[in-house]
């Protein structure tokens, strides 16, 4: 008497479908927290850059009688450009300027307060960077007599 075993190899197509359909669940949840998680680390362009600004609008007070908006040659010479008044940050997801300190980042700056502004460029994913229902697109360093304040609270936390 022989017995024959027969063994099937493989997978069906239900035990496919099932493993499609994990993958499937567990990349919707992953992905929108991948997308804020690479948001969140591109926020650190602006705020690279800024520190670089703050460090050279101290430098630049130490030997004026106030603050300035040039961030180029003559001025913080922090970017290229002979007199410019906005730049491009590093990697280019953030516009960087330099005002008077307000809600707005508006005038000119005097010898006790200064406010730096990055705004994310269109285009670019960090448009749609918030922290829960805060919108972190664009975000501001007000200095007042030493003091700096990163507003929105919310993007500036660590």
């Amino acid at each position: 008497m022989s017995t024959q075993l027969n063994f099937n190899k493989g997978f069906t197509l239900i035990e496919l479908m099932i493993v499609v359909a994990i993958i499937g669940i567990l990349a919707a949840i992953a992905l929108p927290s991948y997308q804020d998680y690479v948001r969140k680390s591109r926020r650190t362009d602006a705020t690279v850059e800024i520190s670089k600004i703050q460090q050279a609008q101290e430098k630049w007070r130490a030997n004026n009688t106030s603050y300035t908006t040039n961030l180029g040659t003559g001025g913080l010479n922090v970017t290229s450009g002979a007199t410019t008044t906005t730049m491009t940050s590093e990697n280019g997801y953030y516009t960087l300027s330099i005002a008077k300190d307000g809600a707005t980042c508006t005038g000119t700056p005097d010898g006790a307060t200064y406010c730096i502004k990055a705004v994310a460029v269109a285009g670019k994913t960090q448009t749609a960077d918030k922290v829960g229902s805060q919108s972190c697109s664009t975000l501001y360093m007000h200095i007042l007599n030493g003091n700096a304040t990163g507003t929105p609270t919310d993007c500036w936390a660590k």
